[in-house]
């Protein structure tokens, strides 16, 4: 018996659909699935947990997050502790799988090794297509790069404590934690006898980016921050690398507390009053629910401004929100991952507003 982790946030119920029909065809049918909403919107959680409960094999659980970062490494780890099995597949609901493939990670599952499968992907027209497995036609394979479709023993990810928090948005989580297991003694195998998977085609996160505000969280630079951590975790050898209290749900009851704010604060977004605010301010706060309101002075498109800085006269200094936003996120990332938040960039892109619960 072994267990099957999807996360999901707000994506196309075909694509599930077609995902889930796949195990339903197992010729093995010894497995479970855990499927983890990591904050979609209530209508798409509404429609994806109608979805699920057609699937008498799966188990659906909702994380309250949906105005946070997208982290495919915390919401792994919340479904690890769902896990009762010792075999755990992290799977990802662009997965169609062949009718063997329990069959087969049945054969080769070992509490010594950690197993990454080669991929097949599918363009556009044939994901559309509804075939049998055997039937599509593969644009192109997957290289031994690619981790992140993943057959663990449960334990030795326990023991690690599970991926990486730090990774969000993009990129990473995959690599760092075969690296870790490898520290922590483990084999890493990459499966390449024949294709068990085909990956539905979907527009890349890099191609969604935009260098621009927009109400999308979003941030330009994760991939590389992302890429630099993953490299320092493996140079300094570090192992384990969550707090002792990891993969934390947020529930209903936390989630609506944030609308209770004990602060607020309405800040310009003059450079100094944002650096006071994430130097002093938010490291001091300490049992508090703060709402900030972040806003673009009128000031610097002004003549007056303008005539000033052509004369060199003293103005003061501002930041875009779009930096602010940059410089936000990554705080939040590396500092306040643990806490219960929202975030959201107003529909005009003039406004961002912060809650949090510290």
């Amino acid at each position: 018996m072994l267990t099957v982790l999807y996360i999901y946030r707000n994506r196309e119920l075909e694509r599930v659909k077609r995902s889930l029909d796949s195990l339903a065809a197992q010729n093995n049918q010894g497995f479970k699935v855990i499927f983890i909403d990591y904050g979609s919107s209530e209508k798409s959680a509404s429609e994806i947990a109608n979805l699920i409960s057609q699937y008498p094999f799966v188990t659906y659980h909702y994380n309250y997050c949906s105005l946070q970062l997208w982290s495919r490494a915390k919401a792994i780890n919340i479904g690890l502790h769902f896990v009762k099995t010792d075999f755990v597949f992290i799977a990802d609901i662009d997965m169609i799988f062949s009718s063997d493939f329990v069959h087969v990670l049945e054969n080769i599952k070992n509490p010594k090794q950690s197993v990454f499968f080669k991929v097949g992907f599918l363009n556009e027209k044939e994901t559309q297509s509804n075939k049998k497995f055997e039937d599509y036609k593969v644009a192109y394979e997957s290289s031994p790069g690619a981790q992140g479709l993943s057959l663990f023993p449960t334990e030795a990810l326990l023991s690690i404590r599970g991926f990486d928090e730090f990774f969000h948005l993009w990129g990473g989580e995959d690599e760092d934690v075969h690296s870790r297991l490898k520290m922590s003694g483990l084999e890493v195998n990459f499966f390449d006898e024949k294709i068990l998977m085909l990956h539905q085609w979907h527009p890349t996160y890099r191609n969604s980016l935009n260098k621009k505000l927009t109400t999308d969280l979003q941030h330009n630079t994760i991939t590389k921050i992302n890429q630099e951590h993953l490299r320092m975790n493996s140079i300094l050898k570090n192992s384990i690398v969550n707090k002792e209290s990891w993969g934390n749900m947020i529930n209903k009851y936390q989630f609506e507390k944030l609308t209770k704010p004990d602060v607020f604060l309405k800040l310009q977004n003059k450079k100094e009053i944002i650096d006071n605010f994430l130097l002093s301010v938010l490291p001091k706060l300490n049992n508090q629910i703060l709402e900030v309101l972040i806003y673009e002075d009128p000031y610097p498109k002004t003549l007056k401004y303008c005539a000033k800085r052509l004369l060199k006269k003293s103005v003061p200094e501002y930041y875009s929100l779009k930096e602010i936003n940059d410089v936000l996120l990554l705080h939040l990332i590396a500092f306040y991952s643990d806490a219960v938040y929202k975030y959201v960039v107003e529909e005009n892109l003039k406004n961002i507003k912060l809650t949090i619960q510290l």
